[in-house]
């Protein structure tokens, strides 16, 4: 069934805007114009009154961990998926550390299949690289990069010795994303502060300097390979004062909502829901990011959304699991020392209405971030025909009202985990309708099922 989208805000390329209509037609964006009369169009023909609403390219998160296969009780591709859907995301890149591991192609492939019978979202996963270097690490396939855990992990995708990430950036020339930490600067912090279950103790012990020398490491590397880098999730003034001054045409960063709009405070207030890799800063440090973000030094957006279970996170069972740790009472709360909490939050259903939020604060503006979580996504993974809204282009689109807010709430939720570190936040943009490859994958507050995304291909 062809769509048409009459008389949103369109967003368009080039900080361009028009207040008009959008056709799609066999899955692609067939015509953009003031004004389409629906007699002239394919029939049948499903009609979207857009009056009051924007529409914007499909978000692309670039980092996610939706625990299938091996870890299905935090997540699964259908739940994470249908989260994505709610959250206007219309494609996404995930993380190698399931299990079993993702370093062959079997393993790939195996994710690719789960992808294509649960998925009604676009889909692409990383390789994981590991000490041993493994001939798929170069030959898997379809794979947006390469996958390389500096730190901040243990087991075989560990990857911290200089000789061994020598290699790894001398061989190839796929993408190779790093998640920079310094392990030793880490393991030896972890014995100086060891017996304390202060949940902002995680912050003391992997600082600011275990992430500056993992990401001088990287670029230093990429620079004497001339091999592209990006950087996961950058946490710290000093990386993005770093890239500042020492940023090769071939890196790009990336940083989370988390990073911009939370610091070490959030601690005191929602506990080891606030714990994650690399960790929350200090405002110092979210000034500097965001500031580094509208310069261009920082490229794009990601969630590294990375669900674990409330009692995981260190909570007792409670008559009202919804409710924020903010509103549960102590005898809920059970204090875990940092290192036996595992690391993570969702951000897929979020992080969208949080950045929209910001452009209506005047922070930034709606095309930025639309150019943020979509465009500048696509350019860097080579992802043909997504990212903007254009005549020929896919027709992954979401309209999002930002005229009215609500509130973050637990219950409203898709993800398994069922709760979010921003729970009771007020913000507006959420996703009214969301459109993967011209099928309606959400709306009216429900997802379609029956939609399927695609497999992304990387140039």
């Amino acid at each position: 069934m062809s769509i048409l989208i009459r008389q949103g805000t369109i967003i368009l390329p080039d900080r361009q805007t028009l207040l008009g209509d959008v056709y799609i037609q066999h899955g692609k964006i067939a015509a953009i114009a003031p004004s389409l009369n629906p007699a002239d169009l394919d029939q049948p023909l499903e009609i979207i009154e857009a009056k009051g609403l924007t529409l914007l390219a499909g978000v692309i998160d670039p980092q996610v961990h939706f625990r299938e296969p091996g870890l299905e009780h935090k997540e699964d591709l259908r739940s994470a998926s249908h989260a994505c859907a709610k959250g206007g995301v219309t494609s996404f890149l995930e993380m190698p550390n399931t299990r079993p591991l993702t370093i062959t192609q079997a393993a790939l492939d195996d994710k690719l299949s789960r992808a294509a019978s649960k998925c009604v979202v676009n889909y692409g996963f990383f390789i994981g690289a590991t000490g041993e270097i493994l001939p798929d690490l170069l030959t898997a396939n379809p794979t947006c990069g390469i996958k390389i855990f500096m730190g901040s992990m243990h087991g075989a995708l560990l990857v911290d010795q200089e000789d061994v990430l020598d290699r790894i950036f001398s061989q190839g020339d796929r993408l190779i994303a790093v998640h920079a930490e310094d392990q030793a600067r880490i393991a030896q912090r972890r014995k100086e502060f060891a017996g304390s279950k202060e949940p902002a103790l995680h912050s003391i012990i992997q600082d600011n300097q275990a992430a500056l020398n993992a990401t001088q490491l990287a670029v230093k590397l990429s620079k004497k390979y001339q091999r592209r880098l990006h950087i996961l999730h950058m946490s710290t003034g000093e990386e993005a004062e770093f890239l500042r001054q020492d940023k090769p045409e071939w890196v790009t960063a990336e940083v989370t909502p988390q990073h911009l709009f939370m610091n070490i405070g959030a601690y005191e207030k929602i506990g080891s829901l606030a714990q994650m890799n690399p960790p929350l800063r200090s405002p110092r440090d979210q000034e500097i990011l965001w500031q580094a973000l509208l310069d261009g030094v920082i490229d794009f957006i990601a969630t590294d959304h990375a669900p674990h279970t409330w009692a995981e996170k260190g909570f007792a069972a409670s008559e009202d699991q919804q409710a924020p740790p903010s509103e549960k009472s102590s005898k809920d709360t059970v204090l875990l020392e940092p290192a036996n909490v595992p690391s993570g939050m969702p951000g897929v259903e979020t992080s969208l209405p949080l950045m929209l939020t910001q452009a209506a604060k005047g922070r930034c503006s709606v095309h930025q971030v639309s150019q943020w979580m979509s465009a500048n996504v696509a350019k860097a993974y080579k992802i043909a025909n997504k990212g903007e809204i254009r005549i020929g282009w896919d027709a992954d689109l979401v309209l999002v009202d930002l005229h009215n807010y609500k509130p973050v709430r637990n219950e409203d939720l898709l993800t398994k985990c069922g709760w979010s570190s921003f729970a009771g936040w007020e913000l507006t943009g959420w996703a009214v309708t969301t459109i993967v490859g011209g099928q309606i994958a959400f709306a009216d507050g429900k997802v379609n099922p029956d939609v399927r995304g695609q497999a992304l291909q990387f140039g």
